[in-house]
């Protein structure tokens, strides 16, 4: 689960990590008022959304006055920022956070992640910071430090001072970087973070360090142990179909082709999707229903899947383990009688009473294509919305 960045920065705030003063708004005048509270010129007015390059769509703006940044807010709201990472739909602006300004001395760049390679959380930094840090990554990624810390053992000296030197920080900042980084490792361990990301984490001209910006997201299996942040969830800021799957506990992700698929494991998922791909057809989700599944469950992920309108054709694969393909087969009928259907199905299952799935199927009367392996169901949806 991603959260805002002014929500991001409320957290920040809790652990002592340094943020710019600031107010988020969400009319203009509500934004008048912020301006008034920070009183601090130059002032930046910034886009609320969950995405990054925001200044390069127009969707950061600095104001020498009141009125300017008032003028800013108003342009800023309510328009549709397209950025690198929103696609070209892009996002609508619903709330901007005003800040005060910052003497800045160099931009930097700093997070913390999960590598699964070797289980432990990663610690990049970069003196390169700022909004082209894809770039430098792409080109010179000997400009990125990477420091990994054991969970088991926690962060030490050693690893702030790694990022620390590696960073070429003048001696007056490493002491609030060594205060810094910690917090920042803590907040990430505290709450399931996915990743915590500052860019820029500004060097300030007095040898300041304050996190410019602020991006958070959060492990969402984690998210039951952390009720008070279930408040930050903005439903507008994601995908309607995604969180419609969420209130039935479907691990459900919008794509962009036209082969919708409902699969019972989150690997044999990314293998159909692959599978639909080398066929030369895209898949227009991810859905796994999971081990566990109930008619009623597969019910309302058919439902979410045909409510995609891009999807011409609907592959299911299940292997009868926990979910019974006989259990399968009466949610697939049920959704049968109360979705309208009206694009052909592969199905292929094996497993656990799949002779009685297979019969449940074949008396149903609805537009079935019964494929004997993976390649074979590739093929045949291919071929369906070809």
């Amino acid at each position: 689960m991603k959260i805002h960045e002014y929500q991001s920065k409320e957290l920040f705030a809790a652990y002592d990590i340094p943020i710019p003063r600031g107010v988020v708004a969400a009319t203009p005048e509500e934004a008048r008022e912020a301006a008034e509270t920070i009183g601090q010129f130059p002032m930046a007015v910034k886009a609320q959304i969950h995405a990054g390059g925001r200044g390069k769509g127009g969707g950061v703006k600095l104001a020498k006055t009141i009125d300017e940044a008032v003028s800013h807010a108003e342009s800023i709201l309510g328009m549709t920022l397209v950025t690198p990472q929103t696609g070209p739909e892009g996002r609508r602006v619903k709330r901007v956070l005003i800040e005060a300004g910052l003497a800045i001395a160099s931009e930097l760049y700093l997070s913390l992640t999960v590598d699964r390679e070797t289980a432990c959380i990663l610690i990049m930094a970069s003196a390169s910071g700022g909004m082209d840090i894809e770039e430098v990554a792409e080109k010179t990624p000997e400009k990125i430090i990477k420091v990994r810390v054991n969970p088991l053992a926690g962060i030490s000296g050693y690893h702030c001072r790694a990022v620390a030197y590696g960073l070429g920080l003048p001696p007056a900042a490493i002491k609030p970087f060594l205060k810094l980084l910690p917090a920042l490792y803590k907040l990430f361990v505290d709450y399931d973070c996915s990743m915590v990301e500052i860019n820029p984490l500004v060097l300030t001209e007095d040898d300041g360090i304050v996190a410019l910006d602020a991006k958070v997201s959060f492990d969402s299996n984690a998210l039951f142990r952390h009720k008070d942040i279930l408040d930050y969830r903005d439903f507008d800021e994601e995908d309607p179909l995604d969180v419609e799957a969420s209130k039935y506990n479907l691990n459900y992700i919008n794509m962009d082709g036209t082969v919708g698929n409902m699969v019972n494991g989150a690997g044999l998922a990314m293998a159909v999707m692959d599978t639909i791909k080398l066929a030369g057809a895209e898949p227009a989700n991810f859905l796994d229903v999971g081990g566990g599944a109930t008619a009623e469950m597969i019910e309302n992920g058919f439902r979410i899947i045909l409510s995609d309108k891009k999807v011409k054709a609907l592959l299911i694969n299940i292997f009868g383990g926990i979910l019974r393909c006989d259990i399968l087969a009466q949610g697939v009928v049920a959704a049968a009688k109360n979705t309208r259907i009206d694009v052909p199905i592969v199905v292929r299952m094996e497993g656990t009473n799949v002779e009685e799935g297979r019969r449940i199927l074949a008396e149903s009367g609805l537009n079935l294509f019964t494929a004997v392996d993976l390649k074979d169901a590739g093929e045949q949806v291919a071929g369906l919305v070809a």
